[in-house]
C-alpha cells in the first residue's frame, strides 16, 4: 500500500494541483506524450520483461472477458442508462494508471502482460467505443488502431526483441521509460483537475446508476478475472497481473470519446456521466487495487 502511494501519489497530486492552476497544460503536454513518449516508454518495458509466448493465449482472454462483459453492460441500460457509464464500467486506464501500478506492486518480468492487457483493451476501446456512443459513425479503419501508442510499440518491440541488442536496450530505456510513465500520471492527475472543475462534486454523493458503473469497474471485473484465471490455473504473475489491469479506474479514453460523442450529437447526455466515473474510480482505485494485490497474493 506504501509503495503504491509513493509510486502514484505526488505524481497525481502535483498534475492535479498543476491542472487546476494552468487549465491549458494538459493539452499541451498530450500530444507529445501520445506521440512519442507512450511508444517509448512501452518499447522499453516491452524489451525489459520480453514477451512470452503464453501471451497469446492470454490475450484471447482478455479479449473474451473485455468483449463480454460489454455486451452484458449493453443488456441492462436501466441499470446503466448512458453508454459512457456501460464503457466505463469495463474499460480501463491501463496505459497511464494501470502499469505504474503494476510497476509498484510487480517484479518486471510481470510489465510483458500489463502490456498486453493495455493493448487488447485499446483496441477494444477505439473500436467499439465510437461505434457505441455514435452509432451512426463509420467503423474504425486498421490504420486508425495502428496509430495508438500501445499498437506502435508492439510493432517496434518485437522486431527489436529478437535481435541481439534487444535486452541491451531494454535496460537502456528502462530508466526513460519510467519517467514517461511518472509524466502519464501527472498527465492524469492534470485531467482529473479539470474533470474536479467541470463537475463541482461538492456534496454529491454517486447516483445509483453511477454506484453500479463503479461497482462493476472496480469489483466485479477483477473479480470475473481473478476467479477465470484461477481456475485456469495460469501462474502467479500472469494472474496478478492481469487482476490489477482488470481493477485499474475507468480510462480518460471513455471521456475523450463521450466528449466526441456529444459534439457530434449536439448534446450533454454523456460527458458528464463519464467525467463522474473517471472522477470516482481513480479515486477509489487508490484503495481498491491494494486490496486486490493483496487478495490475488493470497490466493
Amino acid at each position: 500500500m506504501v509503495r503504491l502511494l509513493l509510486e502514484l501519489g505526488p505524481c497525481l497530486l502535483a498534475g492535479f494541483w498543476l491542472g487546476r492552476r494552468f487549465p491549458a497544460l494538459p493539452g499541451q503536454l498530450a500530444p507529445a506524450l501520445l506521440r512519442w513518449g507512450m511508444p517509448l516508454s512501452l518499447t522499453g518495458l516491452l524489451l525489459k520483461s520480453g514477451l512470452p509466448l503464453s501471451s497469446i493465449p492470454m490475450a484471447g482472454l482478455i479479449a473474451a472477458i473485455t468483449s463480454a462483459g460489454l455486451l452484458l453492460c449493453r443488456q441492462f441500460p436501466s441499470l446503466l442508462p448512458s453508454r459512457s457509464l456501460q464503457l466505463g464500467a469495463i474499460v480501463g486506464n491501463t496505459g497511464y494508471f494501470g502499469l505504474p501500478v503494476a510497476i509498484a506492486l510487480l517484479p518486471s518480468e510481470a510489465l510483458g502482460f500489463s502490456v498486453i492487457y493495455d493493448l487488447i483493451g485499446t483496441v477494444i476501446t477505439w473500436s467499439a467505443g465510437p461505434l457505441l456512443l455514435s452509432p451512426g459513425q463509420s467503423r474504425p479503419s486498421a490504420l486508425s488502431l495502428l496509430k495508438t501508442p500501445v499498437v506502435q510499440a508492439l510493432l517496434l518491440a518485437l522486431p527489436l526483441g529478437l535481435t541481439p541488442w534487444g535486452t541491451v536496450l531494454g535496460q537502456w530505456l528502462w530508466l526513460p521509460a519510467r519517467l514517461v510513465l511518472w509524466l502519464l500520471l501527472l498527465l492524469v492527475g492534470m485531467r482529473l483537475g479539470l474533470v474536479l472543475q467541470r463537475i463541482h462534486p461538492e456534496g454529491e454523493s454517486p447516483r445509483p446508476s453511477l454506484q453500479a458503473a463503479l461497482a462493476i469497474k472496480l469489483l466485479a471485473l477483477p473479480a470475473v478475472m481473478a476467479l477465470t484465471t484461477g481456475l485456469l490455473q495460469l501462474p502467479e504473475l500472469m494472474r496478478q497481473a492481469l487482476v490489477l489491469q482488470a481493477a485499474a479506474p475507468t480510462a480518460m479514453s471513455v471521456l475523450l470519446l463521450a466528449e466526441a460523442a456529444d459534439v457530434q450529437n449536439n448534446s450533454d447526455q454523456e460527458t458528464l456521466p463519464a467525467a463522474r466515473l473517471v472522477l470516482w474510480s481513480s479515486g477509489l482505485a487508490l484503495i481498491s487495487l491494494p486490496l486486490w494485490f493483496q487478495l490475488t497474493a493470497a490466493m
